[in-house]
């Protein structure tokens, strides 16, 4: 698994980042899965943070580890991802997706894969990059 993902991961939430017109905005994610070397989030179709990824793929995840001054930093290109046995893989990873999304073709389950990433984690050491 990436560094980026592992970091993510034993953080818990982390918050994902968009553009609604000329402003930031910010929320709170729990759900995510790396699958084939890529990162994957998912969100229902009818909210929206899916409205303003489509409108603009650039986004950026944000992790910060409790009780710790260590963050991650990762931006890249969130691109819609159709494909049924890949948004089954998220359900199995992330089964608390299960309450919303009860199969991979749900109407409403949207899934991102995460391209063209560039991240940075901060701990005592300083600032790296990392995969």
């Amino acid at each position: 698994m990436s560094t980026s993902f592992d970091f993510i991961t034993e953080c818990g939430a982390f918050y994902v980042l968009t553009v609604d017109g000329d402003k930031p905005v910010g929320r709170p994610f729990g759900a995510i899965m790396e699958y084939e070397g890529y990162l994957y989030i998912s969100t229902g179709n009818t909210k929206a943070v899916y409205d303003q990824i489509i409108a603009n793929a650039n986004i950026q995840l944000l992790a910060h580890k409790p009780n710790t001054r260590d963050w991650l930093r990762l931006s890249g290109k969130a691109v819609e991802c159709t494909d049924l046995q890949i948004k089954q893989q998220m359900l199995n990873a992330c089964p608390v997706l299960q309450k919303r999304f009860t199969s991979p073709d749900c109407p409403f389950f949207a899934l991102f894969k995460i391209t063209d990433k560039e991240a940075f984690l901060n701990t005592n050491a300083g600032v790296t990059r990392v995969d």
